[in-house]
Formats: structure tokens, sequence, C-alpha cells
């Protein structure tokens, strides 16, 4: 006699905080107001705003597959997370207190990582100090943070950590080999990545290896914390360097 199938079961989600928000719905909620300030900051700042270098190499791609409507990216961005939420079959639902604890928790990493920066850059004996900055110059270079903070972790943890992870394990590398390797593979990308084009660091071995540190840190809070947390992580900590560097 045959049984009647049974309807595939939703994952069951901790209602703790930790659970919570690593869900890609609370990071699409969490993100989406950064994500709105960095494009309509970039349409008011006019042409020459400067844009993220991860956001350009992004948009290029997208030229060259044919797709060059300009909104297509932050909907891309969108579309992803609410697809992988999807496919989890998760509740469309996430309590105002994650956020609020979300905030807090990509803060306080944020800051520790800034000091870090401020401890490192201080026994480097390499403070750079930037004068004369205009206002526009100011909120451009600001929104130039957030959107690292956002299209950066799209770019270097949701896309190509993923693929190195899966492209390691299909080369029959162990689970926990696929994600070190994914890692320190991404990792040393993301820190290349700031010494490329026209608006790139000039080269350092120092800073190329807090970068590198800095990528790792990310990766790992996109693995086991979820994308929100990597990304206001990133863009806190961003926000605080260009600060003081403003200063």
């Amino acid at each position: 006699m045959n049984e009647q199938a049974k309807p595939a079961q939703v994952p069951a989600v901790g209602n703790d905080y930790w659970s919570q928000s690593r869900r890609p719905l609370a990071s699409l909620l969490f993100v989406a107001p950064l994500l709105v300030i960095y494009e309509l900051g970039l349409i008011c700042l006019g042409p020459n705003a400067p844009r993220n270098g991860a956001d350009d190499w992004l948009r290029q791609t997208l030229n060259l597959l044919g797709f060059n409507a300009y909104f297509l990216l932050p909907i891309l961005t969108v579309g992803i997370l609410v697809g992988w939420h999807y496919v989890l079959r998760q509740p469309w639902r996430v309590s105002r207190k994650v956020f609020y604890g979300m905030t807090g928790e990509c803060f306080i990493l944020a800051v520790s990582l800034w000091l870090s920066w401020t401890l490192y850059r201080f026994l480097l004996q390499a403070v750079v100090h930037t004068v004369g900055l205009s206002i526009g110059n100011f909120l451009g270079t600001i929104i130039s943070y957030l959107g690292a903070g956002i299209y950066e972790e799209l770019l270097f943890r949701l896309i190509l950590l993923n693929l190195g992870i899966g492209l390691l394990a299909w080369m029959r590398a162990g689970p926990r080999a696929s994600v070190i390797g994914g890692i320190v593979l991404t990792s040393l990308l993301f820190s290349a990545a700031h010494y490329v084009g026209p608006c790139g660091d000039e080269f350092g071995w120092l800073t190329f290896f807090f970068r590198f540190l800095a990528g790792v840190l990310f990766a790992v809070l996109f693995r086991y914390r979820g994308f929100g947390i990597a990304v206001g992580t990133h863009a806190f900590y961003n926000v605080l360097v260009g600060l003081s560097t403003l200063a």
C-alpha cells in the first residue's frame, strides 16, 4: 500500500538572535538602507562621484554581458538574497529586536577592527593626513565607503567565497580544507584588489597583510554570522577609518 506523499518540511530556525540574524531575509532588510543611501548618494553627487571598485567591476561585467541598466546591480543583489531565503523556505518575518542586535554587533566589531588598524598604523608610523576636502568630496568619500561594504561583500564573499568553497569541494578537498582554502584565496584577492586600477592605493606589503587579515575576518563573519553582519561590520569600519583619516 503506497503511503501518501508528505509535503516537504520547512527547515527549523532557532528563535535566538544568533540564528535569526544569519537568515538571508534579515541580511536583506538590514543591508537595504545602506544600499539605498549608497545608490541615491551617487545619483545626487553626479557622474563624478567616487564609486567603489567592486561596484565598478561588477557593473563592467554586466555591461560585457549586455546588461547595462543602471539599477540592475542593486536589483540583482536584492534578488540573490530573496532567492536564497526562498530556497531555505524560512518564515518571511524578522523581529525588530534582531536589527537592533545586528547594528550593535556590527558596530562593536567595526570599532574593534578600527582600533586594531589604528594601533597597526601607529606602530608602523604610517599616519596619513588628508586636508582641504570640500563637503562634496567628504560626502562622496563616505558614500563610497558604504558601497565598499556592500559590493565588496557581494563580490568577494557572497559570490567568490561560495564559488571557491564549491570548487575546492568539487576537487575532492575535505569540508574543512574547502572552507579554509576558500577563505584564504578570496582574502588574498580582496587585499590585492585595493591596489588595482587608477584609484588603487600604492602597494605595500604591510598594508596588504592587514587587508588580508581583514578579509579573513569578513569571510569568517559571512560564513558563520551571515551576509548582513559582514556588510554592516565592513561598512561601519570603512566609515570609521574614513572619518579618522579625514579629520
